[in-house]
């Protein structure tokens, strides 16, 4: 009777702590609410159904020319032949950031559908499966991202140049991603002297990464127009609350190439 009654005690005193463990622990657990649609059907544009693909060439040193004229002579015949439903919006290289890159950015009306036709006709364009093992031949590493638009931003359209474009890319901390809504704000402002071209959010590839694209003269407009919007109302707190959804953040400054859109 002495060793049950030990026994019922020590059962009983294992229950109390582990209802009190999960009592504490209820206190630090974020309650999930239940969601009826993907959160990236909430930070897109709904009106259309475009699909971006964003590239990253790291190109051999003395390579670098040969592959400028590579991608001038087929990338534009792509982007122009109406059996691709596919667009090249731009086409840069990397001036200050990692050096001898290039950096394509394509947009496809149709989203993944599209897509997936423009890869399957490329495999049979003799040409562009000769460009592709040429430049195979040139490239040191390569990395592309599959991103969709938000919705607070215009869409990207061809403008005259010369210009500088800087795409800035922010890692963003998981939690905290879908608390975005003060970088609308923060675009708003900044789009009343034109520099914003794109923003994007990407779906696959490296995940939960925003690309912010701009375009200016030269880099001292650059510097006189970030330093301007510190003078707009709400500038400050738009970065106040901006800062702390981001991990890790990096700036190029590109170079359009020839027969980039974006000039």
């Amino acid at each position: 009777f002495y060793r049950l009654a030990v026994l019922v005690l020590v059962t009983a005193r294992f229950s109390f702590l582990a209802a009190a463990a999960d009592w504490f622990k209820s206190l630090f657990v974020r309650k999930v609410i239940p969601r009826k649609d993907a959160h990236s059907h909430l930070l897109a544009k709904k009106e259309d159904n475009n699909l971006y693909k964003i590239q990253f060439h790291n190109v051999k040193p003395e390579c670098l020319d040969a592959y400028n004229q590579l991608c001038e002579d087929v990338l534009p015949s792509i982007h122009t032949d109406p059996e691709y439903p596919c667009e090249l919006v731009g086409t840069w290289n990397t001036w200050y950031g990692e050096q001898d890159q290039a950096v394509h950015l394509w947009r496809y009306r149709g989203g993944y559908p599209a897509l997936t036709e423009v890869m399957n006709k490329l495999r049979q364009n003799k040409k562009f499966m000769e460009y592709r093992n040429e430049r195979g031949k040139m490239l040191l590493s390569r990395r592309n991202q599959l991103l969709l638009e938000f919705s607070f931003w215009n869409e990207p359209v061809p403008r005259p140049g010369p210009n500088i474009y800087e795409l800035r890319s922010y890692q963003l901390r998981v939690t905290l991603f879908y608390e975005l809504q003060n970088w609308a704000r923060a675009i708003e402002i900044r789009q009343q002297n034109q520099e914003a071209v794109g923003g994007f959010f990407s779906q696959i590839g490296s995940l939960y990464t925003v690309h912010h694209l701009w375009a200016y003269k030269d880099l001292q407009s650059r510097e006189d127009t970030r330093n301007a919007a510190w003078q707009r109302d709400g500038w400050d707190e738009v970065v106040y609350y901006t800062v702390p959804l981001i991990q890790h953040m990096e700036s190029r400054i590109m170079i359009p190439m020839k027969t980039s859109p974006l000039k």
